[in-house]
């Protein structure tokens, strides 16, 4: 069966109920969670994947994975007991990805990356959000990431768009011009 099928599938059930108990922010947020953590640890991946494991640990992984230490949603716990009885943890990090998506859809959440050569300020952070936001008529996500490799100025990805400002990528650009320069000359 096809992943996207599947997952957007369970997204859409679990949007659906959470507008009817009207829990769809906090689902947002456990479902955010959630999603995080399945892309950060692999080893969370694998353990859901085990055929070994038990539905209950599965179960006690995937709560602590999306709200730690708190006590997860009735919402959520109950959206998870049906993924888990129906078998489709391997689609779980899929289904999570679709729910936020339709969820950013409905409240108008535009979703952007900042990457830095150097860590930014709260301020310059809350600057570049707000204008975003702004620019997009819609509330803003704004990540930030430092990545030394792109030596200076900011690579800035928001929703389906890249402004690449970064130092690394002008020294390329100057490159290839030398190199095309060169071979016009030749």
């Amino acid at each position: 069966m096809d992943i996207g099928i599947v997952s957007m599938r369970y997204a859409k059930a679990l949007m659906e109920y959470a507008k009817s108990t009207d829990t769809e922010d906090v689902l947002y947020r456990e479902v955010r969670m959630l999603a995080r953590n399945i892309n950060k640890y692999p080893d969370l991946r694998a353990a859901l994947a085990n055929p070994i494991l038990t539905t209950r640990e599965k179960f006690s992984l995937i709560c602590t994975a999306a709200v730690g230490d708190a006590p997860a949603g009735r919402e959520f716990t109950r959206f998870i007991t049906l993924v888990l009885k129906n078998r489709r943890e391997n689609f779980l990090q899929y289904i999570c990805l679709s729910f936020l998506d339709l969820y950013r859809k409905d409240k108008h959440i535009g979703v952007g990356k900042l990457i830095t050569a150097v860590p930014v300020s709260r301020e310059v952070w809350e600057r570049i959000r707000d204008s975003a936001s702004t620019l997009l008529h819609a509330g803003m996500e704004l990540q930030t990431e430092v990545d030394p490799s792109i030596e200076g100025g900011f690579i800035f990805d928001i929703n389906d768009f890249r402004l690449d400002a970064s130092v690394a990528t002008q020294l390329k650009k100057v490159k290839q011009q030398f190199i095309d320069k060169n071979r016009r000359i030749v």
